[in-house]
């Protein structure tokens, strides 16, 4: 059993199809899924972001999971963004252009 709840790791609890893919240009759900954040992450070669692309065309269970993993990171990227309050940036630029000027 795993995280997700299934025995199969994310596969048996993500996807429909686990069979190997009918066509060589095609991913199947096991690479798919095993392969989802390089693909999220634009690491892979064209050939396999090809092949993932579509089988996710044909994979409404592998979309979701895609969707939901890059949603996922929308929300961590943008909640977990460093505010610099407004005080401190001031006194940056300011030390900058008094470090410009002095350099001038």
């Amino acid at each position: 059993m795993n995280d997700r709840g299934g025995a199969n790791g994310p596969v048996g609890s993500w996807c429909g199809s686990q069979g190997a893919a009918q066509d060589g240009d095609v991913a199947n759900c096991e690479e798919t899924i095993h392969r989802l954040y390089f693909f999220l992450d634009g690491e892979l070669t064209e050939d396999r972001r090809s092949a993932i692309s579509k089988h996710l065309d044909h994979c409404g269970d592998c979309l979701d999971a895609v969707d939901f993993e890059a949603e996922l990171r929308r929300v961590i990227a943008d909640r977990c963004r460093d505010r610099v309050p407004e005080q401190l940036r001031d006194r940056i630029a300011t030390a900058l252009r008094n470090e410009q000027e002095q350099r001038a």
